[in-house]
């Protein structure tokens, strides 16, 4: 069995991913969008959490415009297999769109800010080294209540206030995601990209500026 910072051969290849915060502005304050896992999940079954997803090889082959500073940032530390800027913009709208049903369109690409970035530890059934995007709402093409074509992979779809969101059952990075979030929306000026770093046998914390 693998223990917390110890790196065994058994454990899985760390994954790219990209998951999509979604958020509007409402008269009782900001809200996020998110939605359960299921309880037979291999992956944090029965969890909370923001639509995402692994990186899929045809997520790069139409080249999404992107902020300049994100691009930047998603470049640093990183490795010569990670995925392309536009590859992780194209898994994020792809995986917004599968599990909820939602189209935020390829030329509002520039809408997704790069807010946070986390490697899961060693010893767990799946690892992925994933990138976390914060987007507008008022960007989407339709509704941001119609979650009729959603995929089955998330339950339970709803907003949810900031301050609420944080008594769901959220796994632990989720919870630190959320925090970091809810701090930028309420004008916390930029201080980099929080980056939770555990590839190697000691988990590592830093800002990616």
């Amino acid at each position: 069995m693998a223990l917390a910072g110890l790196v065994l051969a058994t454990d899985p290849p760390i994954r790219a991913a990209a998951t999509v915060i979604l958020w509007r502005e409402t008269s009782l304050g900001a809200q996020v969008l998110m939605g359960m896992r299921g309880a037979a999940a291999a992956f944090m079954p029965s969890k909370y959490v923001f639509p995402g997803g692994a990186v899929d090889p045809g997520d790069g082959a139409n080249p999404l415009p992107m902020n300049a500073l994100c691009v930047r940032r998603l470049g640093i530390l990183a490795n010569d297999a990670a995925p392309s800027p536009g590859a992780l913009a194209g898994a994020a709208l792809r995986e917004l769109h599968e599990e909820t049903g939602l189209v935020l369109p390829a030329t509002d690409a520039p809408a997704l800010r790069f807010v946070f970035r986390a490697i899961t530890p060693p010893g767990r059934t799946r690892r992925f080294d994933a990138r976390f995007f914060l987007a507008d709402s008022g960007y989407l093409a339709g509704s941001p209540d119609d979650f009729s074509a959603a995929g089955d992979e998330l339950s339970h779809l709803h907003w949810i206030g900031l301050a609420e969101a944080r008594a769901l059952d959220l796994p632990f990075i989720t919870e630190v995601v959320l925090a970091e979030v809810t701090a930028s929306l309420r004008g916390a000026p930029d201080q980099g990209v929080p980056f939770f770093d555990n590839s190697g046998t000691t988990p590592t914390f830093r800002r990616i500026v």
